[in-house]
């Protein structure tokens, strides 16, 4: 079968598409044709060598996967031959950059039936991420009020519309690239940050400040001010200690994404319900995912990137 690998870390260039021997699952695994893969910024850092996660080399890339459950090993329940699929793989283990992978079967779930199967690839990761920090790690309930910073990628308009759906307030920021997709997630309000003073522009304290962007350290301190005593300050900029207020009961959490196959699953729904829209990009074979690393090496990947092994 094809797949992306990598024999050593390094630049985009030690990425390369080979022939490898199909896998075969093992106690608790499936084997999963691959519809799609999904590119992730983690991706690129467990490739260049910064990310600390302990992979085996040669490593496959890819650990946002859907496709169609090709067999099944033993001591395997729920999931048969021939199911539709999608699921958060272990980071640490292959990804779905091929055309197969071997997978738990315990961090898999029925894939949504109202959009195409490649497209389920780009949910799990970031719509988990956008979950754990607002609901797990935020506590966020009806009636409260979030502030998410950096709300026009692709984490944040999932956690738009996911604190929408719960019945929270949502206070966003954006660019002006981003100000309409923010707005049509269904923030309540939008703040252009690079025309408008944050902390003038938002007049009521939050409950949560989720944040997403690479800000400041200063600026991050600063924005804490806005939190409401006994409130949460959430981020996901694991490379910077998320600050807190002790005096007023103000505490912060780092987001680090876990798989959570209930979770996918409840997704998988409301996607199915129409109350959740994932996001797709771009389309590229899986010959093109060496570029695709190059381009991230050079900066940021806009918007959500699903890979098709065909």
């Amino acid at each position: 079968m094809k797949a992306a690998r990598f024999h050593e870390v390094g630049g985009p260039e030690v990425l390369r598409i080979e022939d490898v021997p199909q896998p075969v699952p093992g106690a608790g695994q499936v084997r999963v044709r691959v519809a799609a893969s999904a590119f992730n910024a983690a991706d690129n850092g467990m490739r260049a060598g910064f990310l600390p996660i302990p992979v085996v080399l040669p490593h496959v890339p890819g650990y946002d996967v859907s496709g169609t459950v090709d067999a099944v090993g033993p001591d395997v329940t729920g999931l048969a031959v021939g199911d539709a699929v999608f699921g958060f793989l272990p980071m640490e283990l292959d990804g779905g950059a091929a055309e197969f992978v071997v997978a738990p079967a315990s961090v898999l779930t029925a894939a949504p039936t109202s959009i195409p199967l490649p497209d389920a690839a780009a949910l799990p990761s970031v719509a988990l991420t956008a979950w754990q920090a607002l609901f797990d790690d935020g506590g966020l309930r009806a009636g409260q009020r979030v502030l998410i910073v950096g709300a026009g990628g692709v984490v944040g308009k999932y956690a738009v519309q996911l604190a929408k759906r719960a019945g929270v307030h949502v206070v966003a920021t954006a660019s002006p690239r981003s100000i309409d997709a923010v707005r049509a997630a269904g923030a309540d309000e939008v703040v252009d940050h690079t025309a408008t003073d944050l902390l003038a522009a938002v007049e009521d304290q939050v409950d949560v400040l989720l944040n997403l962007a690479p800000i400041e350290p200063d600026q991050f301190v600063a924005l804490v001010g806005l939190v409401r005593d006994g409130g949460v300050v959430v981020s996901t900029t694991a490379w910077m200690a998320a600050p807190d207020d002790a005096s007023r009961g103000v505490r912060s959490v780092t987001v680090f994404v876990l798989s959570n196959r209930d979770r996918l699953a409840e997704l998988a729904t409301l996607v199915d319900q129409g109350a959740l829209t994932v996001e797709v990009t771009r389309r590229i074979p899986l010959t093109a995912l060496p570029e695709l690393h190059a381009e991230a090496s050079e900066g940021r990947v806009s918007g959500k990137v699903i890979v098709l092994p065909a």
